[in-house]
């Protein structure tokens, strides 16, 4: 990962429910999990990394993602999709 505008801290657990602890992860990750998973999934099922990079929408990211530069940013990326 390359400091500066491409990085975020992600709250494992979501603030909202009172999480504290943060990793520093790519900013698109960040957007894209925030994308695929609300706050409850978050806080009940996808509170560490491993159990994100399972999530089968989150790995295949990873995988597109990481033929990329590190301070790659997705210029196309819409807001955020309805979540179900």
């Amino acid at each position: 990962m390359v400091p500066g505008a491409s990085l975020n801290e992600h709250h494992l657990v979501p603030r909202t429910y009172g999480g504290r602890e943060t990793v520093t992860m790519h900013r698109i990750c960040h957007a894209k999990i925030h994308a695929v998973l609300t706050e409850q999934q978050l806080r009940d099922q996808y509170h560490e990394i491993d159990a994100l990079r399972g999530h089968p929408e989150i790995a295949s990211f990873i995988r597109w993602v990481r033929r990329k530069p590190p301070e790659f940013v997705d210029r196309h990326a819409t807001g955020r999709r309805r979540k179900r």
